[in-house]
């Protein structure tokens, strides 16, 4: 297997829930995408550019709790600042599904 990490390399990678709320269109953005407010709980409140329009309205995505990294750099993205990266498996149209905790956890947990 090739890219082989080791376990001290994941710890490095803080992936945490939080719950999203709001989300706003992002029409600067290349590719269609939303504008993301999540709580992280005690870790704060970050925004995020996520390509979700083929699964996902925007009206839909408040009170929806995502798993997402927050402990990369800030990237700017065409106007936006994206704080942290909202994970999801990408299936073969390139649509995203979000990654969720099976039950409701508290903002900020660790995912391990």
């Amino acid at each position: 297997m090739e890219n082989r990490i080791t376990w001290a390399d994941f710890e490095k990678v803080e992936i945490v829930t939080g719950t999203i709320v709001a989300a706003d269109a992002f029409p600067e953005a290349r590719k269609p995408a939303y504008k993301l407010t999540i709580d992280f709980g005690a870790k704060g409140i970050k925004r995020s550019s996520a390509q979700l329009t083929q699964l996902y309205k925007a009206e839909h995505l408040p009170g929806m709790q995502v798993v997402a990294v927050i402990n990369f750099p800030p990237k700017q993205i065409a106007t936006f600042k994206s704080e942290c990266l909202v994970l999801g498996a990408i299936g073969p149209d390139g649509e995203v599904t979000l990654l969720q905790t099976e039950r409701k956890t508290e903002n900020g947990s660790r995912i391990a």
